[in-house]
């Protein structure tokens, strides 16, 4: 039971009674916590009495004086936000030198360098210091040649920063990284124009590179026929030579000659498709008589071959 009774009145004292206590004593003035890249500028009766722009926790009435103990119910305390902030404004409209409308974005870098002049001197600092940098933009590009638009970033970033830095520091605000990240056309007939022209040299270039290959690929074709060709005309020449002198050869052995022709006579008669009719060797001279008797006969008489001798 006592347990959880100290645990109770822990919990009460952690979580209600010193949250309750700490935020009596701040708002009475007696301390204030400032946090990382922040500014506390205090006002009492229209007039900057204090500003911290330490982190940490601080004893008001060290630093305000007496003024501490009322700032909070008869003037007020601002909180300005010193982190680095990035604004992109997108296409400026920008003329070259030969009329061409361009589309400039601008992308930059600020931050509050004077928390003071940041309150009064300027009702809206953020959009005065937005508006500055699109005029400077288009005041301090406007009539460049257009290759120098399309090239020269560096050049433009810095005379826009060049520009726009002076007059920011009278408002409370530090310029940063000034970047010319992206510049475009504006006219959309013209878009379409240039893009017509790109498609064009692109079937131009594409068709010349076909055209090189095709001469290549026939340069190398025509070198290999003749190359060919000439092998050809060689092996062709040489055919004639290697052919009789094979003969030669051959035709010292008689026997290998006759052979060697008697073969060759008869592959060409099996590769002509002809009837063949072979012959007795005793029936020969008979037959060509009886051949030579059937074309002497008159016309309408058939004259019959004695038919051979029937072997006993």
């Amino acid at each position: 039971m006592l347990f959880l009774i100290a645990a109770f009145f822990t919990f009460f004292g952690m979580f209600i009674v010193v949250p309750m206590v700490l935020g009596i004593l701040r708002f009475f003035g007696i301390y204030t916590i400032v946090s990382e890249r922040e500014c506390q500028v205090f006002i009492l009766f229209g007039k900057v009495v204090g500003m911290l722009d330490e982190p940490g926790l601080h004893f008001l009435p060290s630093i305000i004086g007496p003024a501490a103990f009322i700032v909070n119910f008869l003037g007020s305390t601002t909180t300005i936000d010193l982190r680095l902030d990035q604004v992109y404004q997108r296409s400026q409209p920008v003329n070259s030198e030969e009329g061409t409308p361009m589309g400039i974005g601008v992308w930059y870098e600020m931050v509050v360098s004077d928390p003071i002049a940041y309150l009064f001197r300027n009702a809206d600092p953020r959009g005065s210091l937005r508006a500055n940098v699109s005029n400077s933009t288009v005041r301090a590009l406007s009539n460049m040649k257009l290759a120098d638009l399309l090239e020269s970033r560096h050049f433009m970033s810095k005379a826009v920063r060049d520009e726009v830095t002076p007059v920011s520091h009278e408002w409370g605000y530090k310029l940063g990284t000034v970047y010319i990240r992206k510049v475009h056309f504006r006219d959309i007939q013209m878009i379409k124009q240039i893009e017509a022209k790109v498609v064009n040299r692109l079937r131009q270039v594409t068709a010349s590179i076909q055209q090189h290959g095709a001469n290549q690929v026939s340069i190398i074709s025509s070198n290999a026929e003749r190359q060919a060709a000439t092998e050809f005309a060689k092996a062709a020449a040489m055919r004639p030579f290697i052919v009789g002198t094979a003969l030669n050869e051959i035709s010292q052995d008689s026997e290998v000659a006759d052979v060697m022709f008697a073969i060759l006579e008869n592959e060409k008669m099996l590769e002509g498709n002809v009837d063949i009719t072979l012959i007795p060797e005793g029936m020969r001279q008979d037959l060509l008589t009886q051949l030579q008797a059937s074309q002497d006969s008159p016309p309408g008489v058939t004259a019959h071959p004695t038919p051979p001798p029937v072997p006993s």
